[in-house]
């Protein structure tokens, strides 16, 4: 690794582009050709460039910006860790807040030259998935907390989601239920074993492949429709209960049941994940996690690795509870 600052300039010659589009991939990398931004960011890497302004800040450095990546808009249950981070924060350190478009679809743009830019301190990823070469830059450049995902060699925050499915498929068992829909959102990412997948996986290991039938829905208005025309139409034995990969998911099916004539959970017992606030208001069998604490221990590992430019990366992995309320009943006789 270089000792003498590179610049701006040297980049450039090392990629054989302009100094401005340098500059563009590095703060505008949507801006910019994916081969022509890889190869910009591959040069930085190698000559550990950072910009003249990150260069400053770099000199001044202490806890005073973190930055944070999540999907907020599309999941409300990012908001609420984001909220555990601020209350930590308590204004002694100033926080970017990033939005990604959403946790099915691949590493973005941002993440990408993020690491190079050198005008943060610190950096949490929420649920994006991430591709190896940004996993290493981060590994290299800045003190970095996954929060709700894993990733060898960073710092992760999460619950165990294989344990959740676990424990939910015993409960159904406990009760009599023998066939179980597991409803899904569609994803489009696949660098990593998503929660979505983990819970899945811990339902069949204790119900067997057998007897769970996935049902995949497209996101957007009509989901919990669609998703019960999939489960009226299985043939043979029909599932006696569902168990819907986010709670905004089981109410939405829910609702649709009850649109439908059918009783919950009489006819259909419901389960979903996170424990919305929204949960407990209308009664939904949910897999809670501590969603602020995971943030407010993102922002406490973030500023233990800051003095030591990262440190050893550790696992820490928090409770859930399964909190029963009136949409989990024994399985209807058929």
């Amino acid at each position: 690794m270089r000792q003498s600052q590179a610049t701006i300039y040297e980049v450039a010659a090392r990629v054989g582009v302009s100094i401005s589009t340098v500059s563009l991939a590095i703060n505008h990398p949507d801006r910019v050709a994916a081969t022509t931004r890889d190869r910009i960011l591959a040069a930085a890497d190698d000559l550990s460039f950072v910009p003249k302004e990150g260069a400053v800040a770099r000199a001044h450095a202490g806890v005073g910006r973190l930055a944070v990546v999540a999907p907020f808009t599309s999941y409300p249950s990012y908001g609420r860790r984001l909220s555990g981070m601020l209350t930590e924060v308590k204004g002694e350190s100033q926080v970017l807040v990033y939005d990604h478009e959403d946790v099915a679809t691949s590493t973005s743009p941002l993440l990408e030259s993020l690491p190079v830019r050198g005008h943060v301190d610190g950096l949490v990823i929420m649920g994006v998935p991430l591709h190896k070469a940004v996993a290493s830059r981060l590994r290299r450049r800045l003190p970095t907390v996954l929060v709700d995902m894993r990733h060898p060699g960073l710092t992760s925050v999460y619950v165990d989601d294989v344990a959740g499915g676990r424990v939910v498929g015993e409960r159904l068992v406990e009760l009599g239920h023998r066939r179980v829909a597991f409803v899904r959102e569609e994803e489009r990412s696949y660098l990593a074993l998503s929660p979505t997948q983990q819970r899945k996986d811990g339902l069949v290991a204790v119900l067997g492949a057998d007897h769970v039938e996935e049902i995949t829905v497209d996101r957007g208005p009509g989901l919990g429709e669609r998703a019960l025309d999939q489960l009226l139409a299985v043939q043979g034995e029909r599932p006696t209960a569902v168990v819907a990969n986010r709670d905004f998911v089981a109410l939405s099916i829910m609702a649709a049941a009850s649109r439908r004539g059918l009783n919950v959970p009489e006819d259909l017992s419901i389960v979903g994940f996170d424990d919305d606030a929204i949960a407990e208001e209308l009664g939904l069998t949910t897999v809670g996690q501590p969603f602020e604490e995971s943030g407010a221990l993102a922002v406490r590992l973030l500023r233990e690795m800051i003095p030591n430019h990262g440190g050893t990366p550790t696992q820490n992995m928090l409770p859930f509870t399964l909190a029963e309320r009136s949409t989990l009943g024994p399985a209807p006789a058929q």
